[in-house]
């Protein structure tokens, strides 16, 4: 998604220069959202493709650039090709984080032959396993359950999205998956994995066992920097950039998840791996590329949805932050502000809709803030509306 949106932005200043564009993956670019939400929900295939080769755009699809000489301005791949490059973007992303074992019998999901996979399984399977309480998790769990599947949804914190959502609203979903007919396993973690037939038995530290027809886990991922930093580019948490996207060589660009920048709003450096992101960045990147010069200050939002419930949102969410919630009905709608250094840092829009501009804005005020100002029943200062 980051080398499509940074195609586009190539292609805003120079119609006609030269972009070729290197993946590992079979499929051409397309929507990766849709994989773990709208696919589920009945929306064609079709709808996924950017349709990145009407820019004229030449790709270059299941390869592997596995060497750059960035002196030389050269890049090889992993069939000995060599390509000469003026302006170069790596948007490398990651690779799924995996367990010790299992290998082939888990879905780690996060490609387009993740969901084909999980997809045809699904049509004879009615017994899955999902693995991982964060975004991917929570997500293909509903995803599943709505298609009328039984789902063991088991994860090491001892809530859904623990590592970001207040506790409270943690410990609401675990209920709220449950009444949608979701068993959870908290507080669990995976010990082991052994394939019966058709179908795979799990084996938790607690001593509990599962048995599935399909295994998926979504655990995060390992940034792909290897290139980078064979090619000796500067890293931090992930490649670093300035705020034009250049890497610390003058003719190397990162965006998307594997680029880290610094963000003026929340005044640090920061990564992330959202679609807005990926979308903005990659922009950005391809226009800068082309000449443009323009500096990324952009802050992207993201969202999510489970069953009917729904959010956006937008800077920093850390559950070990202090929070002030603000419900128009509790857990169903209601905004949760984030609080660092008497700033909000970062807004929870909980079915809470059109107000991520605004969010931006008071992230980007000074302050000083209070919690106490923005809980439930305070009359509104800098409070948002719903």
């Amino acid at each position: 998604m980051t080398a499509d949106a940074a195609a586009k932005g190539i292609r805003e200043l120079d119609p006609d220069g030269s972009i070729g564009l290197f993946s590992l993956e079979a499929d051409p670019p397309y929507k990766r959202p849709p994989l773990s939400k709208g696919l589920w929900k009945g929306k064609p295939i079709e709808s996924i493709w950017l349709d990145t080769q009407s820019r004229n755009v030449v790709l270059h699809l299941g390869r592997k650039i596995v060497s750059l000489d960035a002196d030389q301005l050269l890049a090889r791949d992993d069939q000995g090709n060599q390509f000469h490059y003026e302006k170069l973007l790596l948007a490398t992303g990651g690779r799924p984080r995996r367990l010790a074992f299992g290998d082939q019998d888990i879905i780690y999901y996060r490609k387009l032959q993740d969901y084909r996979r999980l997809a045809a399984m699904s049509d004879s399977g009615q017994n899955f396993a999902v693995i991982g309480g964060g975004f991917i998790g929570a997500e293909i769990a509903a995803a599943l359950a709505m298609a009328g599947k039984k789902v063991i949804f088991i994860f090491r914190k001892d809530g859904i999205g623990a590592r970001i959502y207040p506790h409270d609203l943690s410990q609401f979903l675990n209920d709220f998956f449950q009444k949608k007919g979701v068993e959870i396993l908290a507080g669990e973690q995976i010990g082991s994995l052994i394939s019966r037939g058709k179908q795979r038995l799990l084996k938790t530290l607690g001593g509990c066992e599962v048995i599935a027809d399909g295994v998926i886990a979504g655990l995060g991922i390992e940034l792909n920097v290897e290139l980078a930093k064979a090619a000796g580019l500067q890293l931090g948490d992930g490649i670093s950039v300035d705020e034009h996207l250049l890497t610390s060589h003058p003719n190397i660009y990162a965006a998307g998840d594997v680029a880290e920048f610094y963000n003026p709003a929340l005044g640090k450096r920061v990564r992330l791996e959202h679609e807005d992101n990926a979308k903005s960045m990659g922009r950005q990147a391809g226009r800068n590329m082309a000449g443009a010069s323009e500096p990324y200050h952009y802050l992207p939002y993201f969202y999510s949805d489970l069953f009917e419930l729904g959010y956006e949102a937008v800077g920093e969410l850390d559950s070990r932050l202090e929070t002030a919630a603000d419900w128009a009905e509790p857990f169903q709608k209601g905004i949760i502000y984030y609080f660092k250094d008497q700033r909000i840092c970062g807004v929870l829009l909980w079915n809470v809709w059109d107000k991520v501009p605004s969010a931006r804005e008071l992230i980007a005020q000074p302050g000083p803030f209070k919690p106490e100002d923005f809980h439930t029943g305070i009359q509104p200062g800098w409070k948002l509306a719903f």
